[in-house]
């Protein structure tokens, strides 16, 4: 089940259904600036297009080309092309230099990596491409969403259905929230704050202290 050919086949419908902003996401921009912002996993752009409004640079990064082209499209449709910039890769290997941003949002993309490693490898990611003084919003589906019935984290798979009835599925790990924390403390970043919200796990976390 590989994630880019799984959002290159639903990338048009899939746009179409995320229309807007996540409230979680307005509120921890609110107030923040920086020179360079990030959106990992920028699917169709609707957090980048936020990201624009609080940086001068912004770049999308996402493993789908048919998200990217969506991206793309929101950008000149909506006017902000000249703020944003898409560029295809992976989340665990991000093609972004070393303390480069101060900036960033990782949302609704941990939980489509597998296995914990590869989890644990793209939260390093993150912490690699901040500056030493940013910042980042990290989210993934909880088991305290109403939909799961666990105490425990689990992997699973959740259908997309197209328009003409078609199912395609997805690959979720989905987090216990105690969980969630433990990928963060695992990982290079500094967890400023873990929240649940809206059956979403929320972490705002932090560039590494740096080596003294």
């Amino acid at each position: 089940m590989d994630p880019q050919s799984t959002y290159d086949r639903i990338a048009g419908h899939f746009s179409k259904t995320r229309e807007y902003a996540w409230p979680e996401v307005e509120a921890f921009l609110e107030g923040r600036t920086g020179d360079r912002a990030l959106d990992v996993g920028c699917g169709n752009g609707r957090h980048t297009e936020l990201l624009a409004d609080h940086a001068p640079v912004t770049v999308g990064v996402d493993l789908s080309r048919g998200l990217l082209r969506e991206a793309g499209r929101r950008a000149r449709d909506r006017g902000f092309d000249d703020r944003a910039t898409f560029v295809h890769g992976d989340a665990a290997a991000l093609p972004i230099g070393a303390d480069a941003v101060d900036l960033a949002v990782y949302v609704a993309t941990l939980h489509h990596l597998s296995p914990r490693s590869e989890r644990v490898r793209s939260l390093n990611e993150l912490a690699r491409v901040l500056r030493s003084d940013g910042v980042a919003l990290v989210s993934a589906w909880s088991t305290a969403h109403d939909g799961f019935d666990r105490e425990e984290g689990f992997d699973t798979t959740v259908d997309w259905t197209l328009p003409g009835g078609e199912t395609v599925p997805r690959y979720f790990h989905i987090y216990d929230p105690e969980e969630f924390a433990a990928d963060l403390a695992e990982s290079d970043l500094v967890a400023v704050d873990v929240e649940v919200s809206s059956g979403n796990c929320y972490g705002t976390v932090r560039a590494p202290d740096p080596v003294a």
